[in-house]
């Protein structure tokens, strides 16, 4: 019995001594869980916890209200009148001229085009689409508090969609520029614009793609050759499901923080109104284009001179292409940079200056924000070889000059629009009058004062505003050989003139 009692003493021993032991452990173990670090205390040659930091995952910005606050006052409402005359618009002949236009009676009668504009500076330059504010005889801008401006015209860009126009006001609100390059696939973004003729409206969406090339800028890259690209179009959009409809035309892109990170161009749409995909210029293109229109009045568009399309399976096919990303190069132009620099039908470009390239868009894109003079580094494939080779970017005449607009200062004349009375005086219906003479085109060419210009170069003359757009374009193509005017025209006595004005000189 004793030993039993014993024995059951050394066994209780026991367990009491293990509970002890665990307790302590737990209670320290406890201790170091829940006393903050610089509280505790450590026993000599005890190491203190390392405490490891966990990775925060940054939430998704879905408040768009800090962007639309900054955004909604800074996007305007455009409306763009155009007269026009009624009746036929068919060609005129030498009767026309003299014995007056058959409907010549009747008033012309403005149509009127809207869309929107974003101010990128307090000092009111605006930019909008070029179909937004195209041949327009009057332009009208109306900020979101419901001021009115007339605004001119500072330059247009046919070719990216996008114009520059200035209200004369200070202290406006306006967005500045973002970074189209960092927009991602999937990021959110909103498009602020005045769409159905409704003030400034703000909708959300995500980016849906970058890179797209539509068609709808006119000119297609395969079937354009060297000498054709005064007409290129560029087409890089970015590509989003934010709701755009009518009247969004020319409004902004811009990311959760508020920049500016395109212009809203286009909708695909089988309805007219949002049903699909938006389309938006680039920024980076934007950029550009503001740029030189104001430092040089015209748009420094560097060309490579290639004839460049996308890689697809029949292209592939055909030519027993292995890759399928990059731009296939089927014609290299004389007098080109790209041809002194080495590059050669059948090479694949996959990289400018080390950004890689995968669409003929996307190195439209990238080129479009170099000028004449500047200097590219072009990687292409040839042979399964990747060659880097330099290339001095020209301009449509092949130099590698800045041109500045020269504008219609050249032609020494003061123009006046016409009554409706004089019209009826005269039994025309549309023209411009030669005002005043100075020393310039005009006058060399035999021109008096009180001519009436009622065609260049075969199209009619209804404002001056028409007449200075088709000098500046005819001024653009100087080069190839089509700088000339063509103009027809009447003097007050019933006499018919015509002559030919050469830009090139």
């Amino acid at each position: 019995m004793k030993k039993f009692w014993r024995n059951f003493l050394i066994v209780l021993s026991l367990v009491l001594l293990s509970a002890g032991v665990s307790y302590l452990t737990v209670s320290k173990l406890s201790d170091r869980l829940v006393r903050p670090l610089e509280e505790r205390s450590f026993n000599h040659g005890e190491q203190p916890m390392r405490l490891v930091k966990a990775e925060v995952v940054p939430a998704i910005e879905t408040d768009f209200t800090r962007a639309a606050s900054q955004t909604v006052h800074a996007v305007v409402h455009i409306a763009s009148k155009t007269m026009r005359s009624v009746g036929s618009s068919g060609p005129m002949d030498i009767f026309e001229y003299i014995f007056g236009y058959r409907d010549y009676n009747q008033t012309p009668k403005p149509q009127t085009g809207y869309g929107s504009g974003v101010i990128i500076s307090a000092d009111g330059y605006i930019v909008t689409n070029n179909h937004v504010i195209e041949g327009a005889d009057e332009i009208s801008v109306t900020l979101n508090d419901r001021r009115n401006y007339q605004a001119k015209v500072i330059g247009t860009d046919p070719s990216t969609d996008i114009a520059l126009i200035k209200i004369e006001e200070k202290g406006l609100s306006f967005i500045t520029f973002g970074n189209s390059d960092e927009l991602k696939v999937g990021e959110w973004v909103l498009a602020v614009g005045n769409p159905l003729n409704l003030t400034s409206t703000v909708t959300a969406g995500i980016v849906s793609a970058k890179g797209r090339s539509i068609g709808i800028l006119g000119g297609n890259n395969r079937a354009q050759r060297d000498k054709s690209y005064s007409n290129l179009s560029i087409e890089s959009f970015i590509q989003t499901d934010a709701a755009v409809n009518p009247g969004n035309s020319g409004g902004a892109l811009v990311n959760t923080r508020g920049e500016l990170v395109g212009i809203n161009t286009a909708i695909i749409s089988s309805s007219n109104a949002f049903s699909g995909y938006s389309f938006a210029v680039p920024v980076s293109i934007v950029k550009k284009v503001v740029t030189d229109i104001k430092e040089y009045g015209s748009v420094q568009r560097a060309i490579l001179g290639i004839d460049i399309s996308d890689i697809t399976p029949e292209l592939s096919k055909e030519k027993k292409i292995d890759v399928t990303e990059g731009v296939y190069i089927h014609a290299v132009g004389e007098r080109s940079g790209a041809l002194d620099a080495g590059v050669k039908e059948g090479d694949i470009v996959i990289a400018v200056d080390g950004e890689k390239v995968t669409r003929a868009a996307e190195l439209q894109e990238k080129i479009s924000r170099y000028r004449p003079g500047d200097k590219v580094r072009l990687t292409v494939l040839r042979d399964k070889k990747e060659l880097n080779m330099n290339v001095v970017l020209r301009n449509l005449q092949g130099s590698t000059t800045i041109v500045k607009e020269a504008g219609i200062e050249v032609l020494g004349a003061a123009f006046n629009e016409l009554s409706a009375n004089e019209k009826r005086q005269l039994n025309i219906s549309y023209g411009i009058r030669v005002g005043g003479l100075t020393e310039g085109k005009l006058k060399e060419a035999g021109v008096r004062k009180g001519f009436i210009i009622l065609k260049v170069n075969d199209q009619r003359i209804e404002s001056v505003a028409d007449f200075e757009k088709i000098v500046r374009d005819v001024q653009k193509n100087a080069g190839f050989g089509e700088a000339a005017l063509f103009i027809v025209g009447i003097y007050p006595s019933g006499k018919v003139a015509y002559y030919a004005i050469d830009l090139t000189q």
